[in-house]
């Protein structure tokens, strides 16, 4: 239990914290694109190839199998880029065997106390009565095998578990504990409130506002004052139009799931006439546009296209409504 002992927390997450925060969340929803990104990050700022293998591992207890799995493969083929370019990453420490009891229920009830610092009936109430073998696994699998590996410490843990939690919709109850178990780690306030921003940079500002309202701490509005909403009208020469067509829809995808800053690129077409198309643009600031403009996927899409527009109007909007514009994609299930 020796190595289970919290670190010293300083006020702010050191850089190799804050790359367990942005892998776990980003696994947590299953965004492999960003997560490839972070992935190195973590390796760059000194985390083992162990370590982040376990975080992985642990996070299959909290949003499942699948996504747990896609991204270990994910970081398999990271591992592999890195080490073809003659990059050797340390593998790190491997789990100790656990000894001592063979009880593994009570070795996870006893790690479950040390993280409350409250006592743990047996069964759990409530739960653990009407369904005793989730309360099994719980404490056998999740904080015996899991929690017990002393490739990471509880510290590095509760950092992993509150920043996939904060990233998943409908868990507050169970972030609210981690809340709390964090903080008996040795998690600071600042530290959370850190967790909240990079939920809001990688994830999105809806869960980081969930997390900042427990802390008490004042929600950023999810509608920026400077959001950009443009309309392009844009008039294809006919000859281009079914290349045009492909190329622009190539690049409003990519758009839409590299950028965080682009939060729609909606392209149609006038059925009257197919070679009027309108593009309805939304950024979530005019600096997200301007990065939008420097991509490698937009150059292409620009420079590529030149010679088929006829004629291109951006007509840039107002909302008259920002309240119910939050809801605008909800409806689709």
């Amino acid at each position: 239990m020796n190595a289970q002992d919290s670190i010293p927390a300083s006020q702010s997450l050191n850089a190799q914290q804050q790359s367990i925060v942005s892998i776990s969340a980003l696994t947590a929803v299953g965004d492999l694109v960003h997560l490839k990104t972070q992935l190195n990050t973590g390796l760059d700022a000194g985390l083992t190839i162990n370590e982040i293998k376990e975080v992985l591992v642990q996070l299959y207890a909290y949003c499942g199998f699948p996504r747990s799995l896609n991204a270990v493969n994910t970081f398999m083929s990271v591992v592999g880029e890195r080490k073809a370019k003659g990059i050797n990453d340390k593998q790190g420490r491997v789990a100790s065997i656990i000894t001592g009891t063979t009880d593994k229920y009570e070795q996870g009830r006893k790690a479950l106390e040390i993280l409350t610092k409250t006592p743990q009936a047996k069964p759990a109430p409530g739960f653990g009565e009407f369904a005793p073998r989730i309360d099994a696994f719980l404490k056998e699998h999740l904080f015996a095998d899991i929690f017990n590996s002393d490739v990471l410490n509880y510290q590095q843990r509760e950092l992993a578990t509150i920043a996939a939690l904060s990233a998943m919709q409908g868990v507050e109850a169970q972030l609210k504990s981690h809340l709390a178990m964090g903080k008996n780690t040795g998690i600071t306030e600042n530290q959370l409130v850190q967790i909240s921003d990079l939920i809001d940079k990688y994830i999105n500002k809806t869960q980081a506002n969930i997390l900042r309202e427990m802390l008490s701490k004042p929600a950023i509005p999810v509608i920026a004052p400077d959001l950009m909403v443009r309309i392009s009208e844009i008039e294809i020469v006919p000859e281009h139009l079914e290349e045009y067509n492909a190329i622009l829809k190539e690049e409003a995808a990519a758009s839409v799931k590299i950028e965080p800053g682009v939060i729609a690129i909606f392209p149609m077409y006038q059925k009257e006439n197919p070679t009027q198309i309108r593009i309805v643009e939304i950024y979530a600031n005019n600096a997200a546009y301007q990065s939008h403009l420097q991509t490698s996927h937009f150059q292409h899409y620009k420079t590529t296209t030149l010679k088929m527009v006829k004629s291109l109007k951006l007509v840039d909007m107002g909302s008259l409504d920002t309240e119910t514009m939050q809801e605008i994609f909800k409806k689709l299930k």
